[in-house]
């Protein structure tokens, strides 16, 4: 990718009272370097649109091998772009059980103690569609393990609110493709042991602050180098110029 690709694609936004500074540069030093342009202009694009700030794991840009990035956003930032779109008009979502020799369906994610947890259900309702778009997923298929084929711990200890995550999160890209396309959240893309971490707002805020300006020194590091190097190209053709007259005079 030249300089003038890396210049023409920084975007600059506020998120949080945080001034972000994203360019294709960035994002394939501290996010995903193995992204194509198109895939990290569509992540800048989607980081920008939301006020996402991929610094704090609001967003996060993932690729394995050659297949196609996933574009991966925090639930609550899913949520509130599924929620802005003029034509939403709630949802419903839960689990699936096996109660009984009998498959029960559970709104939330509470279930007796001896209720085998088989799936997730969600609806989305839509103000211009009389039917809602309804996903039902197997646990089988999302439940995350680890190398050694363990469950990992998320999964383990809230495996109701994973499944019932999963499904909420299909069916509103189900009921909003044009906005959710190629979008999932964390519990629906495998990792190794993901984890669930509180901060406080103060302590976001300064993580980012920090990062921020991390990335802003090397920024002016780099553009400071661009520049001397642009100074001295623009000197040479004088210099040849001006021999080139001094031979004409002789």
């Amino acid at each position: 990718m030249t300089k003038e690709t890396e210049t023409r694609g920084v975007v600059k936004y506020e998120a949080n009272g945080m001034e972000i500074t994203l360019s294709p540069e960035i994002i394939r030093k501290n996010i995903e370097p193995k992204a194509t342009d198109e895939e990290i202009f569509y992540f800048l694009a989607l980081c920008k649109a939301e006020k996402l700030n991929p610094f704090v794991k609001e967003a996060y840009l993932v690729k394995y091998g050659n297949a196609p990035a996933s574009m991966i956003i925090a639930k609550e930032a899913f949520m509130k772009r599924a929620e802005s779109n003029e034509v939403y008009d709630g949802f419903e979502a839960g689990i699936i059980v096996e109660r009984n020799n009998e498959l029960v369906e559970l709104k939330g994610g509470v279930k007796l103690s001896d209720d085998v947890i088989v799936g997730g259900w969600a609806r989305v309702y839509r103000k211009d569609r009389k039917v809602p778009a309804e996903i039902e997923v197997a646990f089988d298929e999302y439940i995350q393990r680890k190398k050694d084929g363990s469950v990992n711990s998320m999964w383990t200890n809230k495996p109701a609110t994973m499944i019932r995550k999963v499904a909420l999160a299909q069916a509103m890209r189900e009921a909003f493709p044009s906005s959710l396309n190629n979008i999932y959240t964390p519990e629906e893309v495998a990792e190794k042991e993901p984890k669930e971490v509180f901060h406080s707002k103060e302590e976001i805020q300064e993580f980012g602050k920090q990062k921020a300006e991390r990335i802003r020194k090397e920024m002016e590091e780099a553009n400071a180098k661009d520049d001397e190097v642009l100074e001295m190209e623009q000197q040479e053709p004088e210099t040849s110029e001006a021999q080139n007259n001094v031979g004409l005079e002789f």
